[in-house]
């Protein structure tokens, strides 16, 4: 069998299974979620989400960049196009990883500046080698006024994937 054919064969049983008809393109929890790429770290998996429940954005490291705060701006456009969107009453939760590869990164300083679209010598105020850090400065950055997330409810959480298990960093930043 193919990966196709066991995707398209998986896709069957999720239609026939688990498919929610009727749902709305806003989240029912009024959360979205910033999280990483890793296939071990599915964020709507290890916080135990429903579909429809949340908007889950990834990248690389689950971290707050330019291209973030865009999606973000995008995001809340649609929603308030739907008759709602993000607001105060909205939950932001950053998630971010023990064993990322992100760290593994550290000894490409040109490529993380070019990702975080600053100057190479502002890399060490990213954090980029320990996730607690890394979660406190994105939650800073999405509380600051002018991001598209002041205002709401922003918690840090670092996901231990050798326990399985998050920990509350930031929260109510």
């Amino acid at each position: 069998m193919t990966v196709i054919e066991d995707l398209t064969r998986r896709n069957a049983d999720f239609a026939a299974h688990r498919f929610i008809p009727g749902l709305r393109i806003n989240p029912s929890r009024r959360t979205m979620i910033i999280g990483c790429v890793d296939p071990r770290v599915d964020p709507g998996v290890v916080l135990g989400m429903e579909l429809g429940e949340a908007a889950i954005i990834r990248n690389v490291g689950g971290r707050v960049t330019p291209a973030v705060f865009k999606t973000m701006a995008m995001l809340g456009r649609v929603g308030k196009a739907n008759g709602g969107g993000p607001g105060s009453d909205w939950n932001l939760v950053v998630l971010h990883h023990t064993d990322c590869g992100m760290t593994d990164l550290a000894a490409f300083p040109d490529l993380l500046a070019e990702y975080f679209e600053i100057p190479a010598d502002l890399l060490p105020d990213k954090e980029v080698s320990d996730p607690h850090a890394s979660v406190k400065v994105d939650t800073a950055l999405l509380a600051a006024p002018g991001s598209p997330a002041h205002g709401w409810q922003v918690s840090g959480l670092v996901y231990d994937v050798e326990t399985g298990l998050v920990k509350v960093v930031a929260t109510d930043v």
